[in-house]
């Protein structure tokens, strides 16, 4: 028998199904992530096909199908798309997060990933508010997100025994900072602006963080996509094309 369920969520992405019709993958905050089918919305004639776009905030209710869910209702809580897609920097970066957080929920129907949906409507809405730097609010949620998965790198301590920073050298593949003694091959030497900089996007030191000029933000972006991907094992398609320009 089917069942209607409600829920709130971000749509991470959609794909065209039949000729008429829409497949809508979101992230919801009770059930995870879930994919549904929304009929008719390509019509020109829909009411509600321009909700159901990437990076808008939603309440929907859906039936449970077969093999996809269906929406049969769909509210807008927040239009964020009109505010990020009008923007390079900011579009390539919303790209970013949404299949982050696509990739970092692999599985659809578990409703364990709470944090990292907050993560993704805070990151959205600060890319739509235009305030701080879109490469900043991009690595903020990625340190943040990859904290929630056990990931976070090491900033302020040895990943391989602990010693209390500051340490000069950072390893992907070593968890982050480490000493002149676990320093493994193939380590680089970031400066100390940039590691105060990590710090500051972890924790959400925003005043430290806007101050850091372009070079240690270019750094840190680095750092941070390399970390990423090496844990995902898997290159994000998106990341390539984000604008790393610090903007006034």
């Amino acid at each position: 028998m089917s069942t209607l369920y409600r829920d709130t969520g971000v749509v991470l992405r959609v794909q065209k199904l039949g000729e008429a019709d829409r497949i809508v993958t979101l992230l919801t905050r009770r059930c995870g992530k879930i994919r549904a089918v929304a009929k008719g919305v390509r019509r020109t004639r829909s009411r509600w096909g321009a909700r159901l776009e990437p990076f808008n905030h939603v309440d929907v209710q859906c039936y449970t199908g077969r093999s996809l869910d269906v929406i049969t209702q769909c509210q807008t809580l927040d239009a964020f798309g009109s505010g990020v897609v009008s923007d390079y920097a900011r579009y390539t970066a919303g790209c970013a997060i949404l299949e982050t957080a696509d990739r970092l929920v692999s599985e659809e129907g578990h409703g364990d990933s709470l944090r990292v949906y907050l993560l993704l409507v805070g990151a959205v809405r600060a890319l739509a508010g235009r305030e701080r730097d879109a490469s900043l609010i991009l690595d903020a949620f990625l340190l943040r997100a990859m904290s929630h998965a056990g990931w976070a790198p090491s900033i302020t301590e040895c990943a391989k025994c602990a010693a209390p920073g500051p340490h000069r050298a950072f390893s992907v593949q070593g968890g982050g900072a480490v000493c002149d003694v676990c320093r493994p091959p193939g380590s680089v030497l970031p400066g100390p602006e940039t590691f105060a900089l990590l710090d500051a996007l972890l924790h959400g030191d925003w005043p430290v963080a806007d101050a850091a000029d372009a070079p240690t933000r270019r750094d840190t972006s680095g750092l941070v996509a390399a970390h990423l991907q090496w844990h995902m094992e898997r290159q994000l398609r998106s990341l390539p094309l984000v604008e790393r320009v610090s903007r006034p």
